[in-house]
């Protein structure tokens, strides 16, 4: 749902939330055969000015400018094209051509920023390794042309560079890791938390789907079990007693009528998502109603002990678990008689229902989804839910929920009698 949301808005959330946009950059499946060329041709352009103002600097000190030099640096930069897609290959291939350019004698000067540019996309890339490598053969082969293979490079005459400059040297390789390094971390916690929100997102369109199938089970099973159950009287009465068949038309009517209803408002939170619903949701103030449909369906229901206020979720998985409990006696239990008792002590409340059974048939207490219902709710509350089959005969259904908002201390005993889930 909150995909869906994110789509009527017209695209992806803002970045400026959750991080820059461009790590994707880096991940094969969201790079979409982009190529950074805006980028690349802004750095060659930086790079080849720069050279020619770097030469003019240094003008009878470094070798001048010729066509190799230029190839070398219009071959480094243009390689940054490549560096999302094969930034192995593009770092050491700036590496080498800048150790060539630095090795040749020509004028120190931009051709050093491809190599800064290709080891930061390596690394945040994941290739760590092979960025540490190929600028550490780089600082190797400038160690010896600096200190030992001058005498026979050119230019000539040139002399041994002073260990002052080695030191600003490791100082901008250090500096180069740390960033790059830097920009991975980031961009990992990026990747993360865009995977937290897209599981969150997850759970949460999971939570709602399991909300409304319970919502519509509980609704259609109770529903329809007063239906059918009432069909059957229908049938059996219509030609010998037609004034009693009417009535159980009367109850199928109604009953259908109320599901209906509460059918139509579960679906429209689907249409209208965020909005609130209609109609109040049933709570414990409609256990007289309750009452009532068991009683056109041929149950008799006792009920002790008085609704109290409840929060409104807590209220609503209070009456649905009675609603399936009373519909699991009407379907599967051969007794006309059932007992729900409410008792709240504390923070606590304590939903008893009981029959006398026996079972009418292999499902005794539900085909199992009711009951299942019925457990995710308390769960979802932080209670519990115990059925099972009563020493004495009959069965029985115990609910132990929270009574007060955000109270999430439960009891967790159950009666001795509830031996086995049914």
């Amino acid at each position: 749902m909150d995909e869906e949301r994110v789509r009527e808005r017209g695209g992806p959330a803002r970045w400026w939330r959750h991080g820059p946009p461009w790590p994707g950059r880096w991940e094969g499946e969201e790079r979409g055969g982009r190529w950074p060329w805006r980028s690349t041709l802004l750095l060659t352009v930086f790079v080849l000015v720069g050279s020619n103002f770097a030469a003019h600097e240094q003008q009878g000190e470094r070798a001048a400018l010729d066509a190799f030099a230029r190839v070398l640096l219009l071959g480094a930069a243009a390689s940054l094209l490549w560096r999302d897609r094969h930034p192995v290959p593009v770092v050491f291939g700036t590496a080498g051509a800048a150790a060539l350019y630095l090795g040749a004698g020509y004028p120190y000067g931009p051709v050093l920023l491809t190599v800064a540019v290709s080891c930061f996309a390596a690394v945040v890339a994941g290739h760590r390794r092979a960025a540490w490598t190929a600028l550490g053969l780089l600082w190797a082969v400038h160690l010896l042309v600096a200190h030992w293979l001058y005498r026979w490079l050119p230019p000539s005459g040139d002399s041994a560079a002073s260990w002052a400059q080695e030191g600003v040297v490791a100082a901008w390789v250090v500096a180069i890791l740390a960033l790059s390094e830097l920009a991975r971390i980031r961009r990992e916690q990026w990747a993360r938390e865009r995977a937290e929100r897209a599981r969150a997102a997850r759970r949460r369109a999971d939570e709602e789907r399991l909300r409304i199938a319970r919502e519509l089970h509980d609704v259609l099973a109770h529903s329809l079990s007063v239906i059918n159950v009432q069909a059957g009287v229908g049938l059996a009465l219509l030609d010998s007693h037609p004034d009693q068949a009417r009535t159980a038309l009367t109850t199928i009517k109604s009953a259908s009528k109320e599901a209906l209803g509460e059918v139509r408002q579960v679906l429209d939170t689907l249409r209208t998502p965020g909005e609130a619903p209609r109609a109040p949701a049933p709570g414990l103030d409609r256990l007289p109603e309750l009452v009532e449909q068991a009683a056109r369906a041929g149950l008799t229901v006792e009920v002790t002990g008085e609704p109290p206020r409840l929060p409104p979720g807590t209220d609503l998985a209070a009456f649905r678990i009675v609603q399936e409990a009373l519909t699991n006696v009407v379907r599967h239990s051969g007794s006309r008689h059932a007992r729900v008792h409410l008792d709240r002590t504390g923070g606590t409340l304590r939903l008893r229902i009981d029959d006398d059974g026996p079972a009418v048939d292999a499902d005794a207490g539900g085909s199992g989804n009711g009951l299942a219902g019925m457990r995710e709710r308390a769960a979802a509350l932080g209670g519990t839910i115990e059925a099972g089959p009563r020493a004495d005969g009959g069965f029985r259904v115990l609910a132990v929920l929270p009574s007060r908002a955000g109270d999430e201390r439960v009891g967790r005993e159950a009666p001795s009698d509830v031996r086995e889930d049914r």
